[in-house]
């Protein structure tokens, strides 16, 4: 199918834009695959101490220094559950590298934060940054210049794009993502949401919100809702990272197990010592970026992706922006509905036809260059087939499924569940922001209100505990950018906000800090840059100022006068409270050097 005429002008024009870095990130990437395997070149001592504690085999195949050996970064940490699965994982590959006559090694741990847990607290100060120190320790990691190849550990939130940038500064290596997978369908996110208002309301104890919130989250793999986890699997499959249809195979059952030792196998066949060299610097190009964002906007994924996205293809040289996110919205349908764009969940997503159905629909409607290089092969139609056991316990492939076997939550292009993607972004004399619309009703997409201003989300549940915020509002929650105190998600906002909707209010957020994947059925405008700590217009906003928030023309504005409110000086905040305790003081450096969340909100260049 030929590519859709918007698709084809984005990508060309992202090319356009990006020839300068693209072309200098891949003269660096193939000058240093020109020079060879660097452990070959490593000095007797360096190389003792690279292999003094690996078994006599591995010993003997370093020392000789002809089999491939291959990284193991890992976010491997058993508190998290998404991330508890990997225990297992580096037996497994190395398992894997043995039989194919080559070795692996754990070449470093990066850290891996929940959100989940530290929702509301300080540690979600952290939480953004982490995805730049996550990148930072897969350099780390693989700075020992003992590899030819890596395999990356890692699912939630931050984990992903850091190490896929880490991955992408040393881009003349060969890469495959191992996903752990989603945790077994428990309580349903919708009953749970609703536990949450009615405890939001005082109609709940805490023993039973904790009891909902126990039988949610209940064993190892990801959440099973439609976040920035979940959303980060859909990306690495679309964009050629993992093995066909490995997203969203539960963790620790034999399929899991066997694609985790088909991925390993696989990289190797992609080192220099293979016949398919393929670095990972290669397969991200401009093609796989923009089937990134089209994926994105299917699946009405998470808005961290409208962040995460442009660091990550920045990495490879790529200069991504929100314009190219805007525009592609336009052309893309929605084909899914996970909440919280609809009731089901992964697993139900999966078993209507997964990813292999979505691809194909995708391909079949020119919306994905089905020439992309990915891990698999020369192209995405390799990824049109759904992977189960042989009977030998090996991995076996059959095509996709014909149709979706739940139209409920996986349509076809043809009969989308909306013509437009879930993304837009909103632009205004506020400036530019983002709204996650495949959760919100239509009815909602326009909201005109006045304004009530805060600049902590403890602030704004104060006031609805004291019944001020009963009726129509546009909560202005401000200082909450990453130069302010590190973009903390809000997401403990969402259960009053829901409370004040369900009463019949018109409500809507506007932020410059974030809301994730997990955002919910009120319209919120996101990230909104530039943020307050640097001035930005949002800054002036005061109680009572009519905000308007137009999610169907892409406007958000504030309707008083515009001379008086360019006059009005900015608000300040004190900010000190955020900058020490849970390790705050440590990332100072962090907040000065960050950029803009339409840049990508990273310290590399910031």
């Amino acid at each position: 199918m030929p590519i859709q005429s918007r698709i084809g002008e984005v990508t060309e024009r992202l090319v356009k834009r990006s020839r300068p870095a693209r072309a200098a990130y891949l003269e660096r990437i193939d000058k240093a695959a020109s020079e060879g395997v660097a452990r070959k070149k490593l000095g007797c001592a360096n190389l003792a101490h690279g292999f003094a504690a690996c078994d006599t085999n591995d010993k003997s195949a370093l020392r000789q220094g002809e089999a491939p050996n291959l990284a193991i970064v890992t976010a491997y940490n058993d508190m998290l559950s998404a991330h508890q699965p990997y225990e297992r994982f580096p037996e497994i590959v190395k398992r894997a590298a043995r039989a194919a006559g080559a070795t692996a090694q754990v070449a470093g741990g990066v850290p891996a934060m929940c959100d989940g847990v530290t929702q509301g607290e300080a540690g979600m100060e952290l939480s953004l940054f982490s995805r730049d120190v996550i990148a930072l320790s897969t350099a780390v990691a693989l700075s020992h210049q003992m590899f030819d190849a890596a395999v990356y550990l890692g699912v939630c939130d931050k984990i992903v794009p850091g190490l896929l940038i880490g991955a992408l500064s040393f881009g003349h290596l060969p890469a495959v993502f191992l996903p752990a997978g989603p945790m077994t369908s428990g309580l349903s996110n919708d009953d749970k949401t609703k536990v949450r208002q009615r405890y939001a309301e005082g109609k709940a104890t805490r023993a039973e919100l904790l009891e909902a919130e126990s039988q949610a989250y209940h064993g190892p793999g990801t959440c099973t809702f439609y976040g920035t986890a979940n959303t980060n699997q859909m990306l690495m499959e679309i964009m050629g990272l993992h093995l066909p249809g490995a997203s969203f195979v539960n963790p620790n059952t034999p399929l899991r197990d066997a694609l985790t030792e088909l991925g390993a196998k696989r990289v190797l066949e992609l080192t220099a010592k293979g016949n398919a060299f393929t670095p990972i610097g290669r397969v991200i190009d401009e093609r796989a970026v923009v089937n990134g964002v089209v994926g994105l906007h299917a699946t009405g994924g998470s808005t961290n992706l409208t962040i995460h996205l442009i660091a990550m293809a920045a990495a490879a040289g790529i200069e991504l922006n929100w314009d190219d996110f805007a525009d592609l919205a336009e052309v893309t349908p929605l084909l899914t509905r996970i909440y919280p764009n609809g009731k089901a969940d992964v697993n139900h997503f999966q078993a209507a036809g997964g990813m292999p159905l979505l691809i194909r629909e995708l391909l079949s409607a020119g919306l994905l260059h089905g020439d992309a290089r990915t891990v698999w092969g020369e192209g995405l139609a390799d990824y049109v087939t759904e992977p189960t056991l042989g009977a030998d316990g090996a991995v076996a492939w059959r095509p996709a499924a014909e149709k979706s076997h739940d139209d409920t939550v996986l349509r076809g292009a043809d009969k989308p569940f909306h013509a437009t993607g879930g993304l837009k972004v909103l632009e205004g004399p506020l400036g530019r922001a983002v709204i996650k619309t495949s959760a919100v009703a239509p009815e909602r997409h326009i909201i005109e209100a006045p304004a009530r201003v805060f600049h902590s989300q403890e602030a704004v549940q104060a006031a609805f505990r004291a019944g001020e915020l009963d009726r129509d509002v546009v909560l202005v929650v401000r200082f909450q950018g990453p130069r302010a105190n590190g973009m903390p998600e809000l997401h403990k906002l969402m259960p009053p906000i829901g409370v004040l909707q369900d009463r019949g209010h018109k409500v809507a957020l506007v932020t410059d800090g974030r809301l994730s994947g997990a955002s919910g059925k009120a319209p919120a405008a996101l990230h909104v840059t530039p943020e307050a700590a640097s001035g930005g217009a949002i800054a002036k906003i005061r109680d009572g100022d009519v905000i308007r928030l137009d999610a169907v023309s892409g406007a958000l504005e504030v309707l008083v006068d515009k001379h008086d409110f360019a006059a009005r000086a900015p608000a300040e905040c004190d900010l000190a409270p955020s900058h020490v305790g849970v390790g705050r003081e440590m990332f100072g450096a962090f907040r000065r050097q960050v950029g803009r969340a339409d840049q990508g909100a990273s310290i590399f260049g910031g």
